[in-house]
């Protein structure tokens, strides 16, 4: 069987450049610039309430731009879909669907609701990165659901940029702009005092 699944699983996923075009790699750009300033948010303010949301946000960033080429979604995918063929279930499929969206939305309030609860005193200095956050999180659960329609919609283009672009940046550009905001406050305290 497990030969079989990896079989299976090569012949509708490699581990290749998931989206080629200048859209996609401007996306990885911006998502590394997000964890940059993520991750220098958390090393310089070490007794800020809120510090461990920018240390987790840094690592979700960079798992994110590594997933967003080599699209690890599109290799769980696969895998299900072998799953499915194999023990016979695929045509039933539906139900197993929605029990995963379900999940996942299930998992996404989890962490909405935490990150809340631990930042409830910090809410205010961090309001753009956790919109952002959500904005993100939004979109790959929309990703992972890997709807037929859903993807149609999500490709449209206006004006040569498709939608899934725009959202997948929209979040990445809140959080890199709320750090940017926070690191700018601290210059100006540092000369503040200095």
């Amino acid at each position: 069987m497990e030969d079989g699944l990896m079989t299976c699983l090569w012949q509708g996923w490699r581990p290749e450049i998931g989206d080629p075009e200048v859209t996609g790699w401007i996306t990885v750009a911006i998502y590394l610039i997000g964890f940059a300033l993520a991750l220098t948010v958390w090393r310089r303010h070490p007794e800020m309430t809120g510090r461990g949301f920018w240390g987790v946000l840094a690592v979700a960033l960079l798992f994110l731009a590594v997933n967003k080429q080599l699209d690890l979604q599109s290799a769980l995918t696969q895998i299900g879909r072998c799953l499915s063929q194999s023990q016979g279930w695929y045509e039933n499929r539906r139900p197993v669907q929605f029990a995963v969206i379900g999940a996942i939305l299930v998992m996404l309030g989890i962490g909405v609701v935490v990150t809340i609860r631990s930042l409830q005193h910090a809410m205010r200095p961090n309001a753009l990165a956790i919109t952002g956050l959500i904005l993100l999180a939004g979109f790959v659960m929309i990703r992972a659901v890997g709807f037929h329609f859903v993807d149609l919609l999500i490709g449209q283009r206006l004006f040569g940029i498709s939608a899934n672009f725009v959202m997948e940046n929209t979040g990445l550009i809140l959080i890199s702009l709320n750090a940017l905001i926070l690191l700018r406050r601290e210059g100006a305290r540092a000369a503040e005092t200095g």
